[in-house]
């Protein structure tokens, strides 16, 4: 046979072929962006232009579910600003923050050192990290069933005068017979940190007159059992109030030993 009689014979089949390629693309498209997107749509409660829109990507979300909304207000970390005046503030010690201070004396002892290792001793600690817990407690940056109450209820000068007041006692002895033998491992996180994990030393904030934040706390004779809970919340992200996620990216990295080890050397260690 000649080509062209081929070519003649063929035709059909080639014609029947493309028809029905295009037929299945053209169902497909027609079943799977506009039957079943509105049935989906209806279903869910939203209109069939709605749903069309979404399965062809032009509106975020899915035609089978109603989009999730929310009115809730992006929050910073915490609403604490420090100024000069503020900070000056901190160095008047008055009979007012003494009259609050009994308040804390259940949890955190009459000269600010807690008789449950789980509370933290106040005695000694940084003014502007007690006033920026106080306050982020009060803001709801940080949560604890009596705290929150507790911070709620003062004012902005009674947090100052309290803070005041705790960072001007002396804080608690150290028994020096109590101190455990530090390993080599945790010496190095304090003083050199990490590298290979992105570690900072420990004592780059933490350290006296290390030069941290502002708000950074005291860590030397605080209770290691507040301690080791303290860096697990931010290690879970249980606890969201450290400002640009500095604790939580450090906290994460360390294991619960190593978490264990800090606290022990911070909770007995005199040198630091």
């Amino acid at each position: 046979m000649k080509p062209a009689e081929l070519r003649e014979i063929d035709r059909p089949w080639r014609i029947w072929a493309s028809v029905i390629i295009v037929s299945i693309l053209a169902f497909s498209v027609v079943f799977g962006f506009l039957v079943l997107p509105i049935v989906q749509g209806r279903a869910a409660g939203l209109d069939a232009f709605t749903a069309i829109c979404r399965a062809v990507g032009i509106l975020p979300g899915s035609p089978a579910v109603k989009q999730p909304t929310s009115e809730a207000k992006a929050q910073p970390t915490t609403q604490v600003a420090w100024s000069t005046d503020l900070m000056r503030t901190f160095g008047r010690r008055t009979q007012a923050g003494a009259e609050i201070a009994q308040g804390c004396v259940a949890c955190h002892g009459e000269h600010g050192i807690a008789a449950d290792p789980q509370n933290p001793n106040l005695a000694g600690q940084s003014a502007a990290a007690i006033y920026k817990q106080l306050h982020d407690y009060k803001s709801g940056s940080r949560v604890h069933d009596v705290m929150t109450g507790i911070a709620q209820g003062l004012e902005d000068r009674q947090i100052v005068e309290v803070a005041t007041h705790f960072a001007s006692s002396a804080r608690r002895d150290l028994d020096p017979t109590t101190a455990e033998v530090v390993d080599e491992d945790v010496i190095r996180l304090v003083e050199r940190g990490d590298p290979s994990r992105g570690l900072p030393a420990c004592n780059s904030c933490h350290g006296f007159n290390a030069g941290g934040p502002i708000e950074t706390p005291t860590l030397s004779h605080q209770n290691r059992e507040y301690l080791a809970r303290q860096l697990q919340a931010f290690k879970t992200d249980a606890r969201r109030n450290d400002i640009y996620t500095r604790m939580r990216s450090v906290a994460v990295k360390l294991t619960d030993r190593e978490i264990e080890r800090l606290a022990t050397f911070y909770a007995t260690t005199l040198s630091y």
